[in-house]
């Protein structure tokens, strides 16, 4: 990475196509916003550690290495807790929420070869296989492997009987709805807390990824002296 501070690499890197965001920096940036002692390079570092840890390259070898070797599970006493947010306190703590756990398992899977997508129910967050394209991961519940209708009992779960499954709720969201979405949970964990430090820095992040997001292309223009 570049000597730049923080929020400005992470402008910077959200800009462009929305594929080539790199998920694993923009998190490791966004604890560091957290916990300024913490060295981003050392977090991407911590991540490919785990995925060489990983004996089997397949999507069900992925889930043993994660939720039963590693033991990476859900926070379900204190789930509003913003550490479960933070890529180096879900490292050293193996604790997370939906979105969290669910960047964990797809930013290792891409180290190893088994690509996940991210899809975003309302209130929870889940994993779809892309090369099985009906089978989903809830890496909340132990990497719990299920399919359309399993999905949908989440969903019920959560919401109601009354609820009904909106196909396109099951589809992969992009690298900078993920992006928003982590900042959004903690935008409000940090009102609730009245965490008004913590709260401005989350606000600027939200700013340069709403920035990106009208105009993906800026920083490409920039560098290449365009207008």
């Amino acid at each position: 990475m570049t000597a730049v501070g923080p929020t400005e690499r992470f402008a910077e890197i959200v800009l462009g196509p929305d594929e080539a965001v790199p998920l694993d920096e923009a998190w490791a940036l966004l604890s560091a916003h957290a916990h300024p002692a913490v060295d981003p390079d050392a977090l991407l570092a911590g991540l490919d550690d785990l995925a060489a840890g990983c004996r089997l390259p397949t999507l069900d070898g992925l889930r043993h290495h994660l939720f039963v070797d590693q033991g990476f599970v859900g926070n379900q006493d204190d789930y509003y807790d913003p550490a479960n947010t933070y890529l180096d306190d879900v490292l050293e703590r193996h604790l997370g929420i939906p979105i969290t756990l669910a960047l964990l398992t797809m930013e290792v899977g891409r180290r190893i070869g088994v690509p996940v997508d991210g899809v975003g129910l309302p209130g929870h967050f889940l994993l779809r296989d892309r090369v099985d394209r009906e089978v989903f991961v809830d890496a909340f519940r132990g990497g719990e492997v299920l399919n359309r209708e399993g999905c949908g009992q989440v969903l019920r779960r959560l919401h109601g009987p009354e609820i009904q499954m909106d196909p396109t709720w099951l589809e992969p969201v992009g690298h900078r709805a993920i992006l928003e979405r982590m900042l959004a949970n903690l935008v409000r964990v940090f009102q609730q807390r009245s965490a008004h430090a913590d709260l401005l820095w989350a606000r600027e992040l939200q700013v340069r990824l709403a920035a990106a997001r009208r105009d993906p292309r800026a920083g490409l223009r920039l560098r290449a002296g365009l207008n």
